[in-house]
């Protein structure tokens, strides 16, 4: 499917797109590559995680334990114990997303230096804009 059908206007957003939304959010791809290593409990995940709330990361979990990427594993015991992994759909993109996040640390002085580039364009065209005004 061509990106250029992903886009329903106000109608509302393709499946795709809703998908892609929550595979490549914040926190989702953090939990994608985290769990990738292996499963954790909520509250260790939270601190391998760092700075997420306990609201975000139930969002983020619920959310992508909707799209079957995570599996939850809630044992009946006192106190309570939940485990969450991947499933294979989540490992599957898991690779994918991690493939990209390992792209971004090796391509990331080259995305800096386009970021200079860019700003230093930007403030001379807008010193020559001013000096024309």
């Amino acid at each position: 499917m061509a990106v250029s059908n992903w886009n329903l206007g106000d109608e509302g957003m393709c499946p795709q797109r809703l998908v892609l939304e929550h595979v490549t959010s914040r926190w989702g791809v953090l939990v994608l590559i985290t769990l990738d290593e292996r499963s954790y409990r909520f509250s260790e995940l939270r601190r391998a995680l760092g700075r997420v709330s306990e609201k975000m990361l139930t969002q983020t979990l619920q959310t992508l334990e909707r799209d079957g990427l995570v599996h939850r594993d809630a044992k009946p015991v006192i106190p309570p114990r939940v485990d969450y992994s991947l499933t294979d759909l989540g490992r599957e993109v898991g690779s994918q997303v991690r493939a990209l996040a390992e792209w971004t640390e090796r391509r990331l002085a080259d995305v800096q230096e386009a970021r200079l580039a860019y700003d230093e364009a930007r403030s001379q065209g807008k010193a020559y804009d001013e000096a024309r005004s």
